[in-house]
């Protein structure tokens, strides 16, 4: 049987991986972190180095390898094998990076967008199994979704579909302003850091400018924050906000607030128009869990949701973890190159 590599790369995370596409689990995996700053070229030279040592780790020689997957965070022409833009790293935009694979790694490739990868493993081994259609939406640095019908991913006109993070809400103003545009500027983990920098360096400003009781308290109850954001503010993380929600600060819980309301929203649009029979939730800003993001997203949904469709399909969090995509990426290198 032929083994296949799968990539993952996003917009803070590259995950290689080896496997035969079956959900199982991974002969070798490499793990490794993007430096948006240093460009797409830099992410190139990590995929060719994580390959030849993850050809060394597993112990397979090149012609065992029948192809290769790829999940690509941003838009992405899968006819063409082109991605079409990242809007984290510089570098990607109109590259082919399928016709690159083959000339740097000697083996064909596949391309989708990591949304639609991911959708196609959880549909096939995770918490979709056995649903169909089934819609994924992952909520990390960006937001995106993938919609498997029929076990197979739903392209739309061929250039893509079900791109809910660039859904547009035009709801009044919410808790933490600046509100954002888009669904994904808002509840998306690079969406929720940017609002809170911002908020908090008008409040910090504030304070400064004409110290009051009501700047300094304001000023006073993200102090904390920042300390454990090493004194800066570009060190506040989704993961810090989190934690701080949860120790029942204010303006964290007000950021979280806004993100589940909005994602909810949105899937209550896309639950009146599609319909699914499962919806599941992945990316790193759904680990924040059930009290403060599951729960207000569904209670959100239900709010948006066309009334007769309201709890016919289950929000789920995702089974496969940060895993999802290098699953995806091998079982679609498996469709395309099984020999």
């Amino acid at each position: 049987m032929p083994w296949y590599f799968g990539i993952e790369s996003g917009g803070t995370k590259l995950q290689i991986a080896v496997g035969r596409g079956e959900g199982e689990p991974f002969r070798g995996v490499w793990r490794g972190v993007i430096d948006a700053a240093l460009g797409a070229s830099r992410i190139q030279q990590q995929i060719v180095t994580a390959v030849d040592e993850l050809l060394v780790q597993s112990e397979l020689p090149r012609e065992k390898i029948a192809g290769v997957g790829i999940g690509f965070g941003g838009p992405v022409d899968s006819n063409a094998g082109r991605i079409v833009v990242s809007h984290q790293v510089p570098g990607w935009q109109n590259f082919p990076i399928v016709d690159w694979v083959r000339e740097n790694l000697g083996w064909p490739a596949v391309l989708h967008n990591d949304a639609d990868t991911a959708a196609f493993a959880e549909a096939k081994f995770g918490a979709g199994r056995g649903f169909d259609p089934v819609l994924y939406v992952t909520v990390g640095s960006g937001i995106g979704g993938g919609l498997v019908c029929g076990g197979t991913i739903f392209r739309g006109g061929g250039a893509g579909a079900m791109e809910i993070g660039h859904l547009r809400p035009l709801h009044p103003a919410l808790r933490v302003l600046p509100a954002g545009e888009t669904v994904e500027s808002i509840a998306s983990g690079f969406g929720i850091e940017n609002r809170a920098r911002t908020e908090i360096a008008a409040r910090l400003e504030a304070a400064r400018a004409k110290p009051t009781l009501d700047t300094a308290g304001k000023a006073g109850e993200i102090d904390q924050l920042i300390q454990q954001a090493g004194g800066d503010l570009s060190g506040i993380t989704t993961r810090l906000i989190a934690a701080a929600a949860a120790a029942g600060d204010a303006l964290c819980l007000d950021l979280l607030a806004d993100s589940t309301k909005t994602l909810g929203w949105a899937l209550g649009q896309a639950i009146t128009l599609i319909n699914p029979a499962r919806i599941v939730i992945g990316g790193g800003v759904s680990l924040v869990g059930e009290a403060l993001f599951f729960e207000p997203l569904r209670r959100a949904c239900r709010a948006a949701t066309f009334g007769p469709f309201v709890g016919l399909a289950e929000i789920l969090p995702a089974a496969l973890g940060e895993d999802v995509v290098i699953h995806g990426a091998l079982a679609l290198a498996k469709v395309a190159f099984a020999t």
